[in-house]
């Protein structure tokens, strides 16, 4: 029998820079691939084809004031602001811990400052889609996607690779 690990701590870093203390929470992006469903003759049932991922898109909230992190609305390039998150998870029937670290590169779509008020937290939201996206677990990656680059790699393996090499790349 074994206990879920769970969510112990966590920083968050943008283009390198802690902001420990400062971001509230962090919602990850949903990797996703998008189906066609699709019932050519010969088949009883329909089947769903992958057509390729679904856009990737990270958020995370902060209190107080992000002078740094709003200075990047408006950047120019799609990957031109990098956020790092480290998070330790730890199994409590072990006392072990995991690392977790998922670093994205994209920019800022949206900032939302939501409601400030005298004698009371604030909390801004920062959303950013992203065209870059590696997620490891005590160092070995579990996922890589660099849109750009047309790379998705799963657990080791590039799903993409055999793609590139029909259209004479790589």
């Amino acid at each position: 029998m074994g206990l879920p690990r769970k969510l112990k701590n966590f920083d968050t870093f943008q283009n390198g820079e802690s902001f420990i203390g400062q971001v509230n929470s962090l919602t990850l992006p949903k990797l996703a691939r998008k189906m066609e469903e699709i019932r050519p003759g010969g088949l009883d049932s329909s089947v769903k084809v992958d057509m390729g991922g679904e856009a990737l898109e990270l958020s995370f909230a902060a209190g107080g004031y992000l002078r740094s992190a709003l200075r990047q609305f408006g950047a120019t390039s799609v990957g031109a602001v990098q956020l790092r998150w480290a998070a330790a998870y730890q199994a409590d029937d072990t006392g072990f811990y995991q690392a977790v670290e998922i670093v994205g590169r994209g920019r800022y779509s949206e900032i939302d400052r939501g409601d400030a008020k005298t004698g009371e937290s604030s909390e801004t939201k920062f959303t950013m889609p992203l065209v870059y996206y590696k997620e490891s677990v005590d160092g070995v990656v579990l996922f890589e996607i660099d849109v750009l680059n047309n790379i998705y790699i799963v657990d080791g393996f590039d799903i993409l690779a055999a793609q590139r090499a029909a259209m004479g790349h790589w």
